[in-house]
């Protein structure tokens, strides 16, 4: 019996991954660099169609052609070390894929390697967590075409289902599958941050106490708020320590990240988008990492504890407003990011078919991406999901209880940088007019930039000699 496809990392996301293929059906060989945890899983898995190996030569042996193997480790030179030693005993036509969260470069790159060498890839993002890996991920697989029809039966077949639809389909070329996980992750960090930071408005500006806060969380996810993050911070609040007490009151404030959301706020650097709210979530994170700096200053600048006596139940719902057009926002940026590197990497990718992909297994999955999913569908070369008329009638509808809730952070000295951000990008994107007019009369004084004129077709510049003691050569522009 030769296995349909191969595992290599038993850690909680690739044994998660083999239960869920086999209890498909599918017999899976497995192999993990410290034998121990193969023989435990093995183990644990005794009459199923699991086939244990120890070596990489045993695993490939065991694999029926075209071989189809994935790799659930960690990403960055773990990834290339297993394929050298994986390549050589592989033949033409068989597949690698990797499950991991990889630089989309990366993945770039080893599509070419392993195509160059007459062999496949495929980079996929896996969302959902170690619960998602077992019962149904969403998974964003992207590398080398003629693989997809290879693996999209097991793929799918694993995969999360809403409506009876996989949450999973191609995405595109090389390192496209990768990309739209690393921009999914920076959406997540966006999704998290606003969560918490409305959060410490209840708290810190409300007074409120973990039990009613999580009945506001659990009250919201009835609304168009509905998903899973928001689902599980209700619960989170719900949560006693041993003691009786709440708790989330016992956690240090400190975030980590493991450098995905980063990645998404390098990339829009590099593409020129303006992905605000993301990077301030990220940012969000690195802040709280400087806990005993924070401590310190604040001491230095001790404030009156914020407070927020009139209206609550108005100011609760105002908040619950604020954080659905927070969230518009995130994705729209996360959208404009994969549409400017669609652009420059070739890649054709389907949005409505991106938010299908997140719709059911994922972090992020929500009621909402259904809406995303029905602006492209309406509109396939939507430019913005600020301009498509289901968010416009939300965003115009609840603009006025966004601004009141940053005001009062703003007042009562309640940082919400990822919710201000937003509502920043909201009004810059939807201004006619900004003040880069004066930003580039500056750059042309100390630098001879040149601009362009209100009355004159666009691309063509000029250069002022501003002081009478500049020449008149104007120096290159670079534009983003």
């Amino acid at each position: 019996m030769l296995a349909d496809i191969g595992m290599i990392g038993l850690a909680v996301m690739g044994s998660n991954l083999v239960k869920n293929m086999l209890g498909k059906g599918y017999t899976v060989a497995v192999y993990n660099r410290e034998p121990e945890m193969t023989e435990h899983f093995a183990g644990q898995n005794k009459g199923q169609k699991l086939i244990a190996t120890y070596s990489y030569e045993e695993l490939v042996a065991n694999i029926a052609r075209p071989r189809k193997i994935m790799m659930m480790i960690r990403a960055g030179a773990p990834v290339d070390m297993v394929l050298d030693r994986l390549l050589p005993l592989l033949d033409k036509g068989d597949i690698v894929i990797d499950g991991g969260n990889s630089y989309f470069r990366d993945t770039i790159r080893r599509t070419q390697l392993l195509e160059s060498k007459g062999l496949r890839y495929i980079g996929t993002g896996v969302s959902g967590g170690e619960e998602g890996a077992l019962h149904g991920p969403s998974l964003m697989p992207g590398g080398s075409p003629s693989a997809w029809e290879d693996v999209k039966p097991i793929l799918q077949s694993i995969s999360a289902k809403v409506d009876g639809v996989p949450c999973c389909d191609w995405v595109g070329e090389n390192g496209a599958g990768h990309f739209v996980k690393m921009v999914h992750n920076g959406i997540e960090y966006g999704d998290m941050q606003l969560i918490s930071e409305s959060y410490a408005l209840l708290r810190g500006l409300l007074g409120l106490d973990a039990e009613k806060m999580s009945a506001i969380f659990r009250e919201w996810n009835g609304t168009e708020l509905d998903s899973y993050l928001i689902g599980i911070t209700g619960n989170i609040l719900a949560k006693k320590d041993t003691d009786g007490a709440p708790l989330i009151e016992k956690i240090l404030d400190v975030a980590g990240q493991k450098g995905t959301g980063k990645w998404t706020g390098i990339s829009s650097l590099e593409e020129g988008v303006p992905l605000t709210m993301i990077c301030e979530a990220v940012h969000a994170r690195c802040l709280s990492s400087m806990k005993e700096e924070r401590v310190r200053a604040a001491k230095v600048y001790p404030r009156k504890a914020p407070s927020y006596t009139v209206g609550k139940e108005a100011f609760i719902e105002d908040l619950r407003r604020a954080l659905y057009c927070a969230k518009i926002v995130s994705y729209a940026q996360g959208y404009t990011l994969m549409r400017a590197a669609a652009g420059s990497y070739h890649w054709n990718l389907n949005y409505g078919g991106i938010a299908l992909m997140w719709r059911g297994g994922c972090i992020i999955r929500s009621r909402f991406l259904g809406k995303i999913r029905e602006a492209f569908v309406r509109d396939p070369a939507l430019e913005n999901l600020l301009l498509d008329p289901y968010f416009k009638e939300i965003l115009e509808r609840y603009a006025d209880s966004w601004r009141r809730v940053v005001a009062a952070a703003v007042m009562n000295g309640v940082p919400v940088p990822a919710m201000s951000s937003a509502l920043e990008y909201f009004d810059g994107y939807t201004s006619e007019k900004l003040p880069a007019n004066l930003l580039q009369a500056q750059r042309d004084y100390f630098g001879a930039h040149t601009y362009e004129r209100v009355d004159a077709p666009r691309g063509q510049f000029f250069h002022t000699d501003w002081t009478g003691e500049g020449g008149d050569t104007p120096s290159t522009t670079y534009e983003v």
